[in-house]
């Protein structure tokens, strides 16, 4: 994309009012709700959300995206990659449309078989050659479509741990979605990250995590639903990781993509007109124009 100021490459995300792709997630906000909250905030630009929530053909989500004067910057496509014979019909159909609908990148997961992520999936010496494989078959089919391809690390993936990441790294030359909540639950610091592999990285997902809810879900004694639920994730310089230090060293090493506001919410209920979500992702957008310079 064009050089862009750091103000400019700021963009919003559905989890972050509570909508997801996981089953049994919690309640969903209508997209009409949840468009026009990002524009409120002052918003430009926002990813997807779960396939089929903005609209099920591109002029849909063009036209609902026109209405809030929001840009689309991609979406996630989580797919089960360690699978032989992988069937790509899905993945073909959900590119297509991201493409045609104005996207820029598409945030693969290697997502388990059922699409929970509450359990860790961990990848046999034979299944690693496999996710490879799929993940070559993927980015071509991406490439295909003009749009960019980035690897997410994320929780209750057969990407998630540091080792895998590295191992990942050392084994694709796929660019990674820089995700600094998953990351670290995954036991990675995200400055590690950038201090080795800065020019790896595609895309940003920022989130500030408390660390007293990571330790929990990462050593598995509770599900990623129930630290969502519990707090895992703060307005931005409200938790425990350095989010101006992340940027800063992102910006130093020449990054020039969207920072993704992505604090994962699971909602019980509708949150009363300028109440709820709206009001954290306000704290973290403040919190970047101060701290960030955006």
């Amino acid at each position: 994309m064009p050089s862009l100021s750091l103000r400019d490459r700021i963009a919003g995300a559905p989890i972050s009012w509570g909508v997801c792709e996981a089953p049994g997630w919690g309640h969903e906000l209508a997209a009409t709700r949840v468009l026009a909250e990002m524009a409120t905030l002052g918003l430009g630009a926002t990813e997807l959300g779960p396939t089929g929530y903005l609209g099920g053909t591109p002029a849909e989500v063009r036209a609902r995206l026109d209405e809030h004067g929001l840009r689309l910057v991609g979406g996630c496509l989580p797919v089960p990659r360690h699978v032989a014979e992988l069937d790509l019909s899905e993945a073909r159909q959900a590119v297509a449309v991201l493409a045609a609908a104005g996207a820029e990148v598409v945030v693969l997961a290697a997502r388990s078989t059922d699409g929970s992520y509450d359990r860790k999936v961990a990848l046999s010496e034979h299944e690693w050659p496999v996710l490879l494989g799929n993940l070559d078959r993927l980015a071509a089919l991406i490439g295909e479509h003009g749009l960019r391809t980035t690897l997410h690390p994320h929780v209750g993936t057969a990407i998630e741990t540091r080792e895998s990441v590295l191992r990942l790294l050392e084994s694709s030359d796929v660019e990674l979605c820089l995700d600094t909540g998953h990351l670290l639950i995954g036991g990675m610091q995200p400055l590690e990250l950038l201090d080795g592999f800065a020019g790896r990285i595609g895309h940003v997902h920022l989130k500030d995590v408390r660390t007293a809810v990571a330790g929990p879900v990462a050593a598995g004694r509770i599900s990623y639903l129930e630290a969502v639920r519990a707090g895992l994730y703060a307005p931005l310089g409200a938790g425990d990781l350095d989010i101006a230090a992340i940027v800063a060293a992102l910006e130093a090493a020449g990054y020039q993509g969207w920072y993704v506001l992505e604090q994962d919410r699971a909602l019980d209920g509708e949150p009363p007109a300028g109440q709820g979500p709206i009001c954290e992702a306000g704290r973290s957008i403040d919190y970047l124009r101060a701290a960030c310079g955006a």
